[in-house]
């Protein structure tokens, strides 16, 4: 009986469409949680003996999400502000007269709402982590292929000093890490909620239960969540937390789109796109999508991340506007992430990286990109005000004259013992790029 819905399809957000995290937060992935929820929650009263373990066995079998019509559902949560309260009923009547009694007692809407939230948020986070780790794995393949692999360092758009891939490919992997172990201990805390109409329990403990307590434990067990220290209806935290490391992780692929979108324009094309797009104008165009699709997230995820925080702020024990404000900006937040990490995953092993072209870039300011180089090494032979003159000067020769800095300073008898040739070797002053690489790759 379910149908699916047309406004679910992605057909605006090729970032996500067809991702991992598209399918696991569709509408019908939604409900089905919400049905994981109610027959979790009869499943563990079941276990403390507060409901008959045929009532278990019954709202389990019943909660078969091919039985509900999404859209019935969907259109029907207007009339109570959210569609357990439709759910509900159609659940019950499905389950019959007999059990239907025990779906959904002593719980309220925001109960199966926020632990659907939550269930439908591990298993995104779940595919998050899996391309989060394909993403790592190829950039450590890249910064150890290019360790050495010299290109100009750039500083306000401008050559600053040489660098190394290696060391570049190396810092998107530890961005890449840093949010993968975000999310693995968001994934970690998320909790089932459990509290009853205003959060005290009290409707377990009229049904029987010597031991309410016990029962958010039960609930937790039965979904593979975390177990709350309080019901959480106004403490927000855990939907805080999942906003604040989806917001990192957008931010964290976004430098590693952003500096691909830098390298491979035409005019620099130090990398490119293994797959590059097509223009529906100009055949001759290879648009890097992957890195503007992530781009394209990552511009909207810390407006969505903002919403979330703002519901922090909700009054008494169910607020009027805030929980509800949650829904739309959570989902979308999955699936922009969802989609920028398969998009990053494809991206990093694909990415083309052409060596060639970064030697001759590192050229392009005639050695001079190596000049900080030279005012160490020539300041104790010439002294420091001569030797800033002697750059000064040959710095300006160098553009007016398309001259290499080598062969100017050649003229100049004051260096004739100097191994000019070596000192202004742009590939030849990167530092401890490599040991840095090398330090990084370390990490697990």
């Amino acid at each position: 009986m379910t149908s699916s819905d047309p406004s679910d399809t992605g057909l605006l957000a090729p970032g996500w469409a067809g991702s991992p995290a598209a399918s696991a937060t569709s509408d019908t992935a939604y409900l089905r949680a919400l049905l994981d929820a109610e027959a979790a929650l009869t499943r563990s009263q079941a276990a403390l003996g507060l409901a008959p373990a045929e009532a278990a066995t019954a709202v389990t079998a019943a909660a078969d999400v091919d039985g509900f019509d999404v859209r019935s559902l969907a259109e029907r949560a207007r009339g109570g502000g959210n569609p357990v309260i439709p759910l509900v009923a159609d659940l019950t009547k499905a389950v019959g007269g007999e059990y239907g009694p025990y779906v959904h007692r002593g719980a309220t809407s925001q109960d199966i709402m926020d632990t659907a939230t939550m269930l439908v948020a591990a298993r995104t986070l779940d595919l998050v982590l899996a391309d989060l780790t394909r993403t790592e794995q190829a950039l450590a393949r890249l910064a150890a292929a290019h360790r050495d692999t010299a290109l100009p360092g750039r500083t306000l758009t401008q050559h600053a000093v040489p660098t190394t891939f290696g060391l570049k490919a190396a810092g998107w992997r530890s961005l890449v890490l840093d949010a993968r172990d975000r999310v693995r201990v968001v994934r970690g805390g998320l909790p089932v909620q459990l509290g009853g109409a205003a959060g005290t329990l009290a409707a377990f403990t009229a049904y029987g239960a010597e031991d309410a307590l016990a029962l958010p434990d039960s609930y937790a067990r039965e979904l593979g969540l975390a177990a709350p220290l309080l019901p959480w209806h106004t403490l927000r935290t855990p939907i805080a937390d999942l906003a604040g490391c989806l917001a990192f992780a957008a931010g964290a692929l976004g430098k590693f789109a952003a500096d691909v979108l830098v390298l491979c324009r035409t005019e620099i094309a130090e990398v490119s796109e293994s797959s590059g797009g097509g223009s529906s104008a100009m055949p001759h165009k290879a648009n890097p999508v992957r890195s503007t699709l992530i781009a394209a997230a990552v511009r909207r995820a810390p407006q969505l991340a903002a919403v979330l925080y703002g519901s922090l702020v909700a009054e008494d024990e169910r607020p009027a506007g805030a929980w509800h404000a949650e829904w739309e900006p959570l989902r979308e937040l999955l699936r922009l992430v969802g989609g920028a990490a398969r998009d990053a995953a494809e991206l990093a092993e694909g990415l083309r990286v052409h060596p060639d072209v970064m030697r001759e870039h590192l050229d392009l300011t005639h050695g001079l990109i190596v000049s900080e180089r030279l005012s160490a090494e020539l300041a104790p032979l010439l002294g420091r005000a001569r030797a800033k003159e002697l750059l000064t000067e040959v710095a300006r020769r160098a553009y007016t004259e398309g001259r290499p800095l080598a062969e100017l300073l050649s003229g100049e008898t004051e260096l004739k013992d100097l191994d000019l040739s070596a000192l202004t070797d742009p590939a030849r002053y990167t530092g401890s790029a490599g040991a840095l690489t090398d330090r990084a790759l370390e990490r697990r």
